[in-house]
């Protein structure tokens, strides 16, 4: 029996590549969906996305709108993905450790104000204005 290489994903090519980065992927979205705060972003997406089409008058708003709130998914994909690798490495506290965490949920926050500094002055321009 033939045994894949540790890491086969390197040798792969064309659809054969595309085809297991695609499910890799999909793990990926359904590992973070058992984390509360992407699912709560999440949810928030499936509301302000459809939102964002309405509120919109041009693509780009639309894609300011719909992309701030996507950025936060991303963000927080990796924030969880660095603490996931820091506890992998070990249960015990450590000062990089903690700085690591500790930087991703600043950059967790800072998308979350990004998108919301969007929102309410795409709102404002939209009905105060």
């Amino acid at each position: 029996m033939a045994h894949e290489a540790p890491n086969a994903q390197k040798s792969r090519q064309g659809l054969t590549r595309l085809w297991h980065a695609t499910g890799y992927s999909l793990a990926g979205l359904r590992a973070a969906w058992g984390e509360t705060a992407f699912r709560q972003e999440a949810i928030a997406a499936i509301v302000l996305v459809p939102l964002a089409a309405y509120l919109s008058q041009t693509w780009v708003e639309f894609a300011l709108l719909a992309g701030s709130v996507v950025a936060v998914m991303v963000v927080e994909l990796l924030n969880t993905g660095v603490e996931a690798a820091i506890d992998r490495v070990g249960p015990e506290w450590h000062p990089l450790s903690k700085r690591a965490k500790d930087m991703g949920s600043a950059a967790v926050l800072l998308s979350l104000l990004m998108a919301a500094c969007i929102w309410l002055l795409a709102l404002y321009q939209r009905f105060a204005a």
